[in-house]
């Protein structure tokens, strides 16, 4: 099993920029990091290393502590590169990074937590992989289960939600914000 820090510095939402992609499965990420970023009270996001991050302050017990949120600007088969450079330019490891993705592999609504291993042919997470040189990195996976009938996976992931689907959507990422805010708070290896 991989190994991580329960000191994560750095929370990462894969999506795509627009807002043509705004409200479809596959920025689930995005949806998650931008709930924990309204909670946490962040009103100013920058754009560094090709990510829009926000920089938030979290109490942990006693200790106050700094955690970096991004959503990188690529397009998500790409977005390793904007991770790799925002990580390496603040000193943050593989171990300290938790990635937030979309996941067709658990079932619609359903947030898990899981520690390095495959990659479940997910575009985001293979460039991150690849640009970390490490499958070892946290991830908070949020379940968008599998495309209707002889939809491929790509017109359902990229779909746009409509009506309640846009609900479900939304309370899934307050869920997936409570799961990565008890990772900051109690380590990783606790929600597993």
């Amino acid at each position: 099993m991989a190994k991580t820090t329960d000191d994560i510095k750095l929370v990462c939402g894969l999506g795509n920029p627009g807002a043509d992609y705004a409200l479809t499965r596959h920025n689930a990420g995005f949806a998650v990091v931008d709930a924990l970023a309204e909670r946490l009270g962040v009103r100013y996001w920058k754009s560094e290393g090709g990510c829009s991050v926000a920089m938030v302050k979290l109490r942990v017990g006693t200790e106050t502590r700094e955690v970096i949120l991004a959503k990188p600007q690529s397009y998500m088969n790409t977005s390793g590169g904007p991770l790799s450079k925002l990580a390496r330019a603040h000193k943050v490891g593989p171990a300290e990074i938790l990635v937030v993705h979309d996941e067709v592999d658990l079932p619609e609504g359903r947030v898990q937590v899981k520690l390095g291993g495959g990659l479940n042919a997910h575009n985001g997470l293979r460039s991150i992989a690849d640009k970390l040189g490490t499958r070892d990195f946290a991830r908070v996976r949020c379940g968008i289960g599998r495309p209707p009938g002889k939809m491929s996976v790509a017109d359902y992931t990229l779909k746009q939600l409509k009506g309640a689907a846009v609900d479900e959507f939304l309370v899934m990422a307050q869920e997936a914000a409570d799961v990565v805010e008890r990772c900051l708070e109690e380590g990783v290896a606790k929600q597993l």
